[in-house]
């Protein structure tokens, strides 16, 4: 869990010093290292002083600079499914299974860019209305149901 000193100073060089220090060249290098983790785990795995809305605004930030932010998109709702639903998507959507899945589709929505909501808000739509087998956990941003309602479209 961050602390006090999470906003002190310039916390994007220490996020990028602090990745540098693990041995890579990029935080989403540093991510994609670790798929399906959630962000507040990276975040951890940094130090107290790393928030993860912070890792979430670098990886953002390389996105847009690569011209992948459709991938980071998909990447940031692999990591919450992850987070609210760690036995996969649930046979049955009763009551308690159907708030988890909308726990984790409405923190993905929060954690994504203006110009992508109606994409997640669709995207959200498409996977209630058609769920994915039970079980179906996404491990990565590049998963073939992912990509498909998801795809690689620059906004």
């Amino acid at each position: 869990m961050s602390n006090g000193r999470t906003w002190e100073g310039n916390w994007r060089v220490r996020l990028r010093e602090r990745v540098r220090k693990r041995g890579f060249d990029s935080i989403t290098a540093f991510a994609e290292a670790r798929p399906a983790v959630p962000l507040y785990v990276l975040a951890e795995e940094l130090g107290d002083d790393v928030a993860g809305v912070q890792v979430l605004s670098g990886l953002l930030a390389e996105a847009e600079q690569r011209k992948q932010v459709t991938r980071l998109v998909r990447d940031v709702l692999v990591r919450q499914l992850s987070q609210s639903l760690p036995e996969g998507w649930p046979a049955v959507l009763d009551d308690g299974n159907r708030f988890k899945v909308a726990e984790a589709l409405g923190l993905w929505s929060a954690f994504t860019p203006e110009a992508y909501e109606e994409r997640v808000r669709q995207t959200g739509d498409a996977l209630f209305a058609t769920p994915p087998p039970p079980g179906w956990r996404p491990l990565g941003p590049d998963d073939e149901l992912l990509r498909t309602l998801l795809p690689d479209e620059e906004v």
